[in-house]
């Protein structure tokens, strides 16, 4: 009785997360597209509800009822598989993302590192796609895909260390206690920076999006893909927006803590906000962030984003963890 209460707990708990998270994954592409209509002058969605808040449900029951094709030649096994696998890997990274104190599904001391295996991972899923659509567009989108991702979880990889050498700790609830005091985007202001656009060539988002190009690849990896195997992809895509803009509120802007601006905790407003909101406020921030770089910047040479990696990016952050730790070899 009592392993039955606790397995009940236990999907109650997956549930108060993955719910909220489709919610919100649902009216982000909302979001980006008023948004994106605001910056050209349109209205965006504006007829199915109020004010278009039905749009994204109406676009879900439109997937929900297309015929899911099936290419002939396709290796239908990895072909079915392949969506699914990217949708599980983007729900499993909200395991270890604590939203307050305490209020975390897996406190665990790798949670950092988990995050990364995930993340390297989630690479085999594009690559079976475009495999087994048996397509050449599909297959170039997919290699453009991982190679991009693979590429830049180096440069990333390198920053969370310089966070990891300030924290003593791979814990993310320590990572944000550690920031009380000052939040890490002041003192590595120049690992931020190179970590959010890393998080846009990692999500394969404008001006990185070589993966989807259409000018010369249709769609990429998710060209033969239609009806719910497509909206698997795309729920995983904008999980993954989501989950990038929360770490990067975790690492450098303090995650859940308040700007005190040096006043005493007592007397200032912005303590008085429930944690879950402020990490919720910054977190729409960078998702806001990601929808403007996408609207104002357009999609560079595919040399160019390897080159800003391994020629920028990569001696940069390299050499920036170097002196991160020997400044803090020094004063310790």
């Amino acid at each position: 009785m009592l392993y039955l209460l606790y397995i009940l707990e236990s999907l109650l708990k997956v549930l108060l997360i993955v719910v909220p998270l489709l919610i919100a994954v649902a009216y982000v592409t909302l979001a980006e597209r008023k948004i994106m209509a605001s910056m050209q002058l349109r209205k965006g969605p504006n007829v199915v509800g109020f004010a278009g808040l039905l749009q994204p449900l109406a676009d879900g029951l439109k997937l929900f009822s297309k015929e899911t094709i099936l290419p002939t030649h396709a290796n239908l096994i990895i072909f079915i598989i392949a969506p699914i696998l990217s949708l599980i890997l983007a729900l499993l990274s909200w395991a270890v993302i604590p939203y307050a104190e305490g209020a975390v599904l897996a406190d665990v001391n790798v949670g950092l590192l988990y995050l990364f295996a995930i993340s390297s991972i989630s690479v085999y899923a594009i690559l079976m796609s475009g495999w087994a659509s048996n397509s050449k567009y599909a297959f170039f989108g997919a290699i453009r895909a991982a190679a991009q991702m693979i590429s830049y979880e180096v440069c990333i990889g390198l920053i969370i260390l310089a966070v990891i050498v300030c924290v003593g700790s791979l814990n993310l609830t320590d990572i944000v206690n550690a920031q009380k005091d000052c939040w890490f985007v002041f003192p590595l202001f120049p690992a931020a920076v190179m970590f959010f656009v890393s998080a846009l060539a990692e999500t394969n988002r404008a001006p990185f999006d070589h993966a989807e190009g259409e000018s010369e690849l249709v769609s990429g990896f998710n060209t033969e893909y239609s009806g719910m195997t497509f909206a698997l992809f795309f729920l995983a895509e904008y999980s993954h927006i989501i989950i990038m803009s929360l770490i990067v509120a975790l690492l450098f802007f303090g995650g859940w803590l308040p700007f005190t601006f040096g006043f005493d905790t007592i007397f200032n407003p912005l303590t008085w906000i429930p944690p879950q909101f402020n990490l919720a406020i910054k977190t729409c921030f960078f998702v806001f962030c990601f929808v403007w770089v996408r609207a104002s910047f357009p999609r560079c040479r595919y040399d160019a984003l390897m080159q800003l990696l391994w020629k920028s990016y990569l001696p940069l952050s390299l050499g920036f963890l170097i002196y991160v730790a020997s400044i803090i070899l020094i004063f310790s």
